[in-house]
């Protein structure tokens, strides 16, 4: 099985046919596709004037959504490295166990479904890279009360995602399902449309 950086050759490989170069484009989303496999293909045919279903794109157009993806990837894969040291300082401290923090980096192994999309046809217009930093920068920092992507405060419990955790906060701006870390419990209580253990009993 061919690995992101061969498919990624292929789609440069200026000999090969377009349909060619366009199918291994979306072979490299099965290696690495942020918002999912659909909404991750959505974004780069928008972003770069590609008709989803043209067989024959413009290769310049074709490479420059390669070169987003691309960069989108180097974000993760430095994101990863990352998480790999801190686990083997944590380990050689002690923790064995992974936090429920991290729980989030299990679901998302490999990078996709980073950021998942709830609907594929709705997901954040900036660079997959530039979205990404947001939401790793958020991960790394004390929880609030607003998508860290698009800054959004409207958030939506859905009971019916199509992945694990299969329910959770969806921002209503941007569409990806909000990793519950970076959210404060008053502000997935307000998504489900409750309050917080605390609130509720100070009443």
């Amino acid at each position: 099985m061919a690995g992101f950086r061969s498919l990624a050759r292929q789609v440069r490989d200026q000999r090969g046919d377009l349909a060619l170069r366009r199918y291994s484009l979306r072979k490299c989303l099965e290696r690495f596709a942020p918002y999912g496999h659909r909404a991750t293909w959505d974004h780069l045919c928008a972003r770069h004037g590609i008709e989803p279903e043209d067989r024959a794109p413009d290769p310049v157009r074709l490479i420059r959504a390669l070169e987003e993806l691309e960069d989108a990837r180097a974000v993760w894969l430095a994101y990863e490295t990352g998480f790999a040291e801190r686990r083997r300082r944590e380990k050689h401290d002690g923790l064995r166990r992974p936090g429920t923090f991290d729980d989030w980096h299990r679901r998302t192994w490999g990078g996709n479904g980073v950021a998942p999309c709830d609907d594929p046809e709705i997901h954040p217009t900036a660079p997959l890279a530039e979205v990404l930093g947001r939401l790793i920068a958020a991960l790394g920092s004390e929880p609030g009360a607003a998508c860290p992507v698009c800054a959004g405060t409207g958030i939506a419990w859905r009971q019916d995602l199509d992945r694990e955790p299969w329910s959770g906060p969806v921002c209503t701006g941007c569409g990806i399902v909000v990793p519950r870390p970076v959210l404060t419990e008053r502000a997935l209580a307000k998504a489900r449309g409750g309050r917080t253990r605390k609130l509720a009993s100070a009443a």
